[in-house]
Order: C-alpha cells, then sequence, then structure tokens
C-alpha cells in the first residue's frame, strides 16, 4: 500500500483553492454551450471527454499494475482484460446512438435501461472482485479516481439545454446542478483524501456518495419524464429518454462508467488507512 503524502504537505485549504479556477473554467464553459448549442448538439463534448478519460484511465491502471508488483505478462492480461472491453463498449455505445438504437421506438425492448443498468450490474462485480484490480487499487493514490471525475461539470450541458428549452427542467435541473456540483467539489475532495487524514478520507467518500445519490435522481427523473411505462410527468420540452443523439450519451455511457468509478473509489477508500497523526515530542 502506498504511503499517504503528511497532511503538513497537502494543507486542506488547498483544495477549497481549486474552486477558483475550476469554478470560473465551468461558468465559461456553461456560457459557451449557451452562446453555440452547436458544440453539444455535434456530440463533440462528450466523445472528447470521454476519450480523454479513457486514456487518463489506461494509463492509471497501467501505472498501478506495475507499483502492485506483479509480472510483466500479468500486467498485460489484466490491462487487457480491464481496457479492451471498456473501450468497446464506449464504441458500440456510440454508434448504437449514433444510428438510433436508443430511439423510445427503435425497439420493443428496454434499450435505454439495459444500457444504464446493465454494465454496472455485470461490471461491478467482476471489477470489486478481481484480485489485480484490487492490487492496482491498493497501490495508486486513492485522490486519482476522485480527481478524474472533474469532467462530471460537463454535466451543465443539461442546464444550458434546458435554457433552450431543449430539456424540461424536471429533469435537466438536478441532473445538470448535481453533475456540476461532483465534478467542482471533486478536486477539493481529492486534495483531502491526498492528506492521507480521517476527515480527507471521509470527505472522498461523501462525495462519492454525493456522485452516486445524484446519477439516482437523474436516473429518477429521466424516467418519470420519458415516454414509457414509468413516465409521470409530460413536460413540454423532449426529455432524455426519448434516446436522441448525442444526449442519450449520457445515460447510455457515461452515468453506467461514472457509476464504476464511484464502485472502485469506494473499494479503494474502505480499504485504505488513514495515515497516522504525528506524534507529539
Amino acid at each position: 500500500m502506498t504511503a499517504a503524502a503528511p497532511a503538513e504537505l497537502v494543507p486542506p485549504r488547498a483544495g477549497w483553492r481549486s474552486l477558483l479556477w475550476i469554478a470560473p473554467l465551468t461558468l465559461a464553459w456553461m456560457l459557451l454551450i449557451y452562446w453555440r448549442p452547436i458544440i453539444p448538439a455535434s456530440g463533440f463534448q462528450t466523445t472528447a471527454h470521454q476519450l480523454i478519460v479513457h486514456g487518463l484511465i489506461a494509463v492509471g491502471l497501467w501505472l498501478g499494475l506495475e507499483k502492485a508488483g506483479l509480472t510483466a505478462k500479468q500486467r498485460r492480461t489484466t490491462w487487457l482484460a480491464v481496457m479492451i472491453p471498456y473501450a468497446l463498449w464506449f464504441a458500440i455505445a456510440w454508434s448504437a446512438a449514433i444510428n438510433g438504437a436508443f430511439l423510445t421506438d427503435a425497439s420493443p425492448l428496454p434499450i435505454l435501461p439495459l444500457a444504464i443498468f446493465l454494465p454496472v450490474i455485470v461490471g461491478a462485480p467482476l471489477l470489486l472482485a478481481s484480485k489485480r484490480v484490487g492490487q492496482a487499487l491498493d497501490a495508486t493514490p486513492a485522490s486519482w479516481l476522485v480527481a478524474l471525475q472533474v469532467y462530471r461539470v460537463f454535466g451543465g450541458w443539461a442546464l444550458a439545454a434546458w435554457l433552450h428549452g431543449a430539456l424540461p427542467a424536471a429533469f435537466a435541473l438536478p441532473a445538470g446542478i448535481g453533475d456540476v456540483l461532483t465534478g467542482l467539489f471533486a478536486a477539493p475532495a481529492a486534495v483531502a483524501v491526498a492528506t492521507g487524514a480521517a476527515r480527507g478520507r471521509r470527505a472522498a467518500m461523501i462525495w462519492n456518495i454525493f456522485g452516486l445519490a445524484d446519477f439516482a435522481v437523474a436516473i429518477a427523473m429521466g424516467m418519470v419524464t420519458s415516454p414509457g411505462p414509468l413516465q409521470l410527468i409530460v413536460p413540454n420540452a423532449p426529455s432524455i429518454g426519448v434516446g436522441t443523439y448525442p444526449g442519450v450519451l449520457t445515460p447510455a455511457f457515461v452515468v453506467p462508467s461514472s457509476i464504476l468509478l464511484h464502485a472502485l473509489s469506494l473499494r479503494q477508500l474502505r480499504r485504505r488507512r488513514p495515515a497516522e497523526a504525528p506524534k507529539p515530542r
């Protein structure tokens, strides 16, 4: 298990100071996509940030496997066993979204709910039970998986879409605000857990739970505002559940992949022991 950075080297205020640059950049991005709605409508932002995240996960997993003391063959096998399905998953979700497979009238099967829940139901037990993935998690800083989800600020596209009348408020407000807050506080939570102190570990666990609760609310509101047997609200604007590209990529891929990241982060934090406080001299 890697040693945590001494608390005195990572002052708690450093985490809050990170908001001084993350918050203005997030606001600037939201103003940009409100001014130029063609940007989110093109699918560029979702594809771009997920490809970046994919690359960071690939590098982080490899570094973690190297630190875990595995043989070269074990490292390659484990890395490929994770990254190949992950890449195929994104490619299939993106292709299905482009070709209209998630549209409500495209199939009698509940394709979008399956895309949300099936990867989590299958992937979470496999990843959490994997001994080698566990070794990689134990060997890497707990702050990595937390900081990675700063991309959640891009969920602010839902708020911009609502302002343009392209999404209903019942879905866009809780989902968009929750995503932006999760992304904004990813950096302070990552800095807090990097101290190795018990309160930092606690803060990161609370952040993970908040991020999962955001998804629970977003999924629930998406279901009750979208055409289907669970619809309770008929909004004036089409909701996320109608399955149109590129918005459908969020529930079809970003949501389940982010849930898996939260699950791995919680597993890592649960096993990580808080750093011992220095003894007074």
